[in-house]
């Protein structure tokens, strides 16, 4: 069990599946979870989204092009602090601020997941992800990273050592590289004037396709959720917490 805090800095915990298809996607699976779970989620939308691809052209050139990517259909909550997306081979759990603990996201994971399964029948896993998105603000404009963190960027030392913006990620392989966790740590846009916000993202991935079956995400789930809780408390310091208010 890890730490737990009055003050929470989480901001957005998800859970993302992309399946290994049996059969050629069928855009009625959508429709068929939503009367699943429409009690709990009752809102729903459509999201088109938009990408820019290049494609050669003669002369060593190329051109941009810009193309729509898949549909997904959105269902929230009431109060659109949680909801779920569906999409070609893929299904997303979303959970906002404030978060509800981890014992009540999985079971709410898993629920979706097998209706879900029970759907579209897919083969298996082609990727999974559990993420955590934390943001941390400070009352000042400007802080030593070192007070407050454990993972921070390294300057050297012939360089000043001030600066305005940053990003730094590294990903750290797992389970005989069958999973990856990716440790990502940048500064934010504050909402106040002299303040100064970070984003601490963990995300804990399944890089293998087909690496778990189907009836193994709930162990998987665990230990993907142990290794961001132990990696969150690794990257911090105890000025940090200070700041969440640790509960004993």
């Amino acid at each position: 069990m890890g730490k737990k805090y009055k003050n929470p800095p989480i901001v957005e915990a998800l859970c993302e599946f992309q399946f290994v298809p049996s059969q050629p996607w069928d855009i009625t699976i959508a429709g068929i979870l939503y009367e699943r779970i429409k009690d709990k989620f009752p809102l729903k939308q459509q999201q088109v989204g938009f990408g820019v691809a290049l494609q050669p052209k003669e002369g060593g050139v190329f051109e941009q092009k810009i193309e729509l990517s898949p549909p997904r259909m959105q269902f929230f909550s009431n109060d659109k602090i949680s909801l779920v997306q569906v999409g070609s081979d893929l299904l997303t759990v979303n959970h906002l601020r404030p978060y509800p603990t981890w014992e009540k996201f999985k079971p709410l994971i898993l629920k979706i997941l097998e209706d879900y399964i029970n759907i579209a029948n897919p083969k298996g896993f082609r990727r999974i992800g559990l993420r955590y998105i934390n943001k941390i603000d400070f009352d000042k404009p400007q802080i030593e990273l070192t007070n407050y963190f454990n993972y921070y960027p390294s300057i050297p030392e012939n360089l000043p050592q001030t600066y305005k913006t940053f990003q730094v990620t590294v990903e750290i392989p797992h389970n005989n590289e069958r999973d990856t966790l990716r440790l990502t740590l940048g500064t934010l846009i504050p909402e106040k004037p002299d303040a100064f916000s970070l984003m601490l993202e963990l995300d804990y991935i399944m890089i293998l396709p087909e690496g778990i079956a189907l009836n193994e995400v709930s162990n998987w789930l665990e230990d993907a959720h142990t290794t961001i809780e132990n990696a969150f408390e690794a990257c911090i310091t105890d000025n940090c917490r200070k700041i969440f208010e640790e509960v004993k």
